[in-house]
């Protein structure tokens, strides 16, 4: 799906001027007020261009640039409001210069007109994912459909930016993954194209993405579902179900005990490091199951390598006292954004759902969009665990098989 015509273009340089940041909400103001008086126009411009489009399979190009230039127009600002760009954009129709999150779109090409004609219905999976990721925006009018991660980022960015003078990367690239899905789903109702927008996070991954951690994520699943084991996923879960939380009980006990020993020593205890890996490692295969993210049904122990949804966890190593000490303070916001990656890996298990029922396979976008939340997760425990003093990273990886 790296050839979608409607791409997001980032030549941002984490670069942030706190004075900016500070006031940012005030400073968006006009912007979101522009947006939505042109939006609304753009709205009108769009249900008149539906009627063309239903009898010529394409919108006009004059029609098709003016809606186009709004669609990038509006990503400018909600790149802007999200803090994922530092330059104040211009205003549409007046300004057209470069910015450090922009979109290109492809060539105006002929459309499915039964595809134009049932365009809203056939959208509404993807504005399930879309609220799942983004806040809703400014387009179309000023509606919003939601919140989401990308909300919570921005939020989350907010206080780092003015910490330390730079936007966070993890994050960074986390709100050019959602501000693209949405720009796609945008570009796919706006008729600027047949296109169905892709909720995989490897297609908005830069190329340098790839950074290292200690707790990385493993994908070998092929996307076939079986329908029976779909359809009586939840009956057929409940053994685990009970064993998830009678372990995670002796988990949290387990993991209070590392705590103390890494912060007497530097360094957690073996035994308390391979027990707490398992479990890690189980969470994830449970859940990727539950969610069909995975098909086979998983063992009870966490055997490393044992599913096509896995997780590694590196050797114990020497962790600072004073990070171990406050561990679950700064855990804080890891554990804030989880919660939005947690909504993504939902929104994925209910439109997998049907998807498998129906077509006896989990959609790859959907698959890689809920391994990425897994594997967000799995950081997340890992580090409030006490098994590394690494944060986690929520930025998405190119490469879908580790996401």
């Amino acid at each position: 799906m790296t050839d979608h015509p409607v791409r997001i273009v980032v030549t941002d340089d984490l670069a942030r001027r706190r004075g900016l940041v500070a006031l940012r909400l005030f400073l968006v103001i006009p912007h979101l007020l522009w947006a939505a008086l042109i939006g609304t126009a753009v709205s009108i411009a769009v249900f008149f261009g539906w009627w063309i489009a239903l009898f010529k399979g394409k919108l006009p190009d004059g029609l098709r640039e003016f809606v186009a230039g709004y669609t990038r127009y509006a990503t400018q600002v909600e790149a802007y409001f999200l803090l994922v760009a530092d330059p104040y954009p211009g205003f549409y129709l007046f300004d057209d210069k470069p910015y450090p999150v922009d979109v290109t779109f492809g060539p105006n090409e002929r459309q499915n007109r039964w595809t134009i004609g049932f365009r809203i219905f056939l959208a509404i999976p993807a504005l399930i994912v879309a609220s799942a990721l983004l806040w809703g925006g400014v387009r179309g009018g000023g509606y919003g459909y939601g919140g989401g991660v990308g909300l919570t980022a921005a939020v989350l960015a907010w206080f780092y930016i003015l910490a330390t003078g730079r936007a966070p990367r993890g994050i960074r690239d986390l709100g050019v993954y959602c501000l693209a899905y949405s720009t796609q789903l945008w570009a796919y109702l706006f008729l600027l194209t047949d296109r169905y927008p892709y909720s995989g996070p490897n297609a908005y991954a830069p190329a340098d993405a790839a950074r290292e951690h200690p707790v990385t994520a493993y994908v070998t699943d092929d996307l076939r579902r079986s329908r029976m084991l779909t359809l009586f996923r939840l009956p057929i879960a409940a053994p685990h179900i009970v064993w998830l939380v009678l372990w995670s009980i002796l988990a949290w006990i387990v993991a209070f005990l590392n705590w103390l020993c890494t912060l007497a020593t530097g360094r957690p205890p073996r035994p308390f490091h391979r027990f707490l890996s398992a479990y890690i490692r189980y969470s994830t295969h449970f859940l990727a199951f539950f969610c069909l993210i995975g098909n086979p049904f998983p063992g009870f122990v966490g055997a490393p390598g044992s599913y096509p949804v896995d997780v590694a966890l590196g050797e114990p190593q020497r962790q600072h006292r004073a990070a171990t000490g406050f561990r679950l303070l700064l855990a804080i916001p890891a554990f804030a954004l989880s919660g939005g990656t947690g909504g993504a890996l939902w929104a994925a298990a209910f439109l997998g759902w049907f998807a498998s029922l129906v077509c006896g396979r989990m959609p790859d976008g959907l698959r890689n969009m809920g391994a990425w939340s897994l594997r967000y997760s799995a950081q997340v425990s890992a580090y409030a665990f006490v098994l590394t003093d690494r944060y986690p990273d929520c930025g998405p990886r190119p490469d879908p098989a580790s996401p």
